[in-house]
């Protein structure tokens, strides 16, 4: 059994599912996994169900009949980690833009520095991305500014998809009354740990843009977190928190 869940949302990621899955179990912490696919046409799904039969009960997928949306994919994944009584509960992208390594880093924030939240983060040590045009680095990175302008949430990379919550964030939060379902979820979801006054790390990571696949990015989607954010600040002012201990270190 292991203490730590892994959930990986896919659609169409045939190309890097297998590889993905076998690069996270030779870590040499043991992680669970749990795929959440959203009726991917490619065979993704089948690919894991063939999967299981190697790694049994440390791999799990959820079946989708479409696409959902990312919010609402890792929701569902976060109910199915606490019903199970996962400690440490990951996202991680399918396409190898998250380095599995740094599941270590993430997790050694939170089991062993005691932290909350760990975010891999791209822009606390400067712009670590790899292989994204400059338009889509200036666009991601302003973002973030925005976001840190609009809301007071101090943390560099707020639409970073690349986290580790501990079990007792996601039970303060009221999951069911999370709104956004793209990239304006991570903006919300981080903002929501913070107003609870949980403690954050933000870790440096290498961002890699995927070599296989198609991306799901798209401006559709920033501008979804760039307006959303006014509504989910707005909203904060007549929501009563009761705030943990609070730090927020940047390394």
């Amino acid at each position: 059994m292991s203490d730590s869940l892994v959930i990986i949302p896919t659609y169409n990621e045939i190309e890097n599912i297998e590889a993905m899955i076998r690069r996270v179990f030779t870590l040499p912490k043991t992680f669970h996994i749990l795929i959440i696919d959203d009726g991917s046409p490619d065979g993704t799904a089948q690919r894991v169900l063939d999967l299981q039969l190697e790694y049994g009960g440390a791999l799990h997928l959820l079946q989708r009949p479409g696409k959902l949306g990312l919010g609402t994919a890792y929701i569902k994944g976060f109910q199915w980690a606490l019903e199970r009584h996962y400690e440490y509960v990951f996202e991680m992208d399918a396409d190898f833009s998250h380095n599995p390594i740094d599941l270590l880093r993430l997790y050694d924030a939170c089991a062993s520095e005691g932290y909350a939240m760990a975010i891999g983060s791209r822009y606390v040590k400067g712009v670590n991305v790899v292989n994204w045009p400059m338009s889509r680095v200036l666009m991601s990175y302003f973002a973030s500014l925005y976001v840190r302008f609009i809301t007071g949430l101090p943390i560099h990379d707020s639409t970073a998809g690349f986290k580790c919550y501990t079990r007792r964030v996601l039970e303060t939060i009221d999951l069911d009354n999370i709104k956004f379902v793209g990239y304006a979820f991570q903006i919300e979801m981080k903002f929501t740990t913070w107003k609870w006054g949980f403690d954050i790390k933000e870790v440096p990571i290498i961002f890699t843009d995927r070599d296989k696949g198609v991306s799901k990015m798209s401006r559709h989607i920033f501008k979804e977190a760039i307006f959303g954010i006014i509504y989910m600040k707005l909203k904060s002012f007549f929501k009563s928190y009761q705030p943990k201990e609070r730090e927020l270190v940047n390394e």
